[in-house]
């Protein structure tokens, strides 16, 4: 992966738009989508991202350079060599985005798999993920350590949970889920031997644990394709070793 995918802020901001045309007018609708402010070149100073819509390659790249001379980042249309930020096709459940991006390789790609993600993620999504964060302080009142928030939360958001994310609702049930009896706590420990170093060969229990736990402790020479299927703050520990005291860990060995 030579991206970062990130969600970058900009309510209020200018926006560089260089181009004229329908192409154009999509990458300034974008822009005021996401509350930002698109504006000509002349007013590159006051802006920090660009976009640039030129049909002629060469006028594009002259305008790629005078904007990062200007110190911009910038995106020039169907030039991804010339790109510092590609944008992704977006499935958008307010307060909830989900980006696909193919890193500018094939947008037709990220498109397609938008609308089959579409029909996966339900409208009530959004007001899922309000309900949560209006109810924040309650979660950490009724949860105050944090690993046992989190498992918490797994739990109720995994499949068949309390508040899984796929099934759709009148109403996002997290004032029933905070109501419920608390039932986290203790260890929880999963064991497993792997005969491939390919993630795809994961079991969907596997990858589920994986991304769940919060330590894995694995083989020194475990490949690393399938240590990043776990949490990026989870504990890695070499084996062998002895497990946390408390909340889950995977343990994966090679087979032989």
């Amino acid at each position: 992966m030579h991206s970062l995918p990130l969600f970058h802020r900009i309510g209020g901001q200018r926006v560089v738009v260089v181009g004229e045309g329908e192409m154009a007018d999509a990458k300034a609708r974008l822009v005021v989508r996401a509350g930002g402010i698109p504006c000509a070149e002349t007013e590159a100073h006051h802006a920090r991202l660009a976009f640039v819509a030129l049909d002629d390659p060469k006028a594009a790249a002259a305008a790629h350079l005078r904007l990062k001379r200007a110190g911009l980042l910038v995106n020039v249309a169907d030039q991804p060599d010339l790109c510092d930020f590609t944008l992704p096709s977006v499935l958008d459940r307010e307060p909830v985005l989900v980006a696909v991006s193919t890193g500018g390789a094939s947008a037709g790609l990220a498109k397609h798999l938008r609308l089959r993600l579409e029909r996966l993620l339900p409208q009530s999504l959004g007001g899922l993920a309000q309900a949560l964060s209006e109810a924040r302080e309650a979660i950490r009142r009724k949860f105050p350590e944090g690993a046992a928030r989190r498992r918490a939360l797994d739990d109720a958001l995994a499949e068949g949970g309390a508040l899984d994310p796929l099934e759709s609702r009148e109403t996002p049930g997290v004032e029933e889920w905070l109501a419920s009896p608390a039932t986290t706590g203790g260890t929880q420990l999963h064991e497993f031997v792997l005969r491939s170093d390919d993630p795809d060969d994961l079991t969907l229990r596997q990858a589920r644990l994986l991304g769940k736990a919060d330590a894995v402790l694995h083989d020194p020479a475990m490949a690393e394709a399938i240590l990043v299927r776990a949490r990026a703050d989870a504990q890695r520990i070499a084996l062998p070793a002895d497990p946390p005291g408390d909340g889950i860990a995977v343990i994966l060995r090679r087979e032989g």
